[in-house]
């Protein structure tokens, strides 16, 4: 009897373990292209539930306060650019 050294039964272990991994993958099929766009939908349709909107009172206060926030901005860089310009001529 023939014993056999650790190199070559990790190496029959690790043939083994890739035989079945090749056939599982073999065995299992990918779903139609339909039905994945529908499995797809279907989680879209789900996550989407789960998003709170916000309500008309809210959407209003957060539309003033980016025109706000805009027109604020704009205004402070125009003075800047207005300060830089006077410096520059001098």
């Amino acid at each position: 009897m023939v014993k056999k050294t650790k190199n070559v039964k990790k190496k029959d272990e690790i043939t083994k373990k890739t035989k079945k991994t090749n056939v599982s993958k073999k065995k299992e099929k990918k779903p139609s292209i339909l039905k994945r766009i529908s499995n797809w939908i279907k989680s879209v349709i789900k996550e989407v539930s789960k998003v709170k909107w916000p309500s008309k009172k809210e959407m209003i206060k957060y539309s003033i306060a980016t025109i706000v926030f805009v027109i604020f901005f704009s205004l402070f860089f125009y003075v800047i650019e207005l300060l830089m310009a006077l410096l520059k001529s001098l």
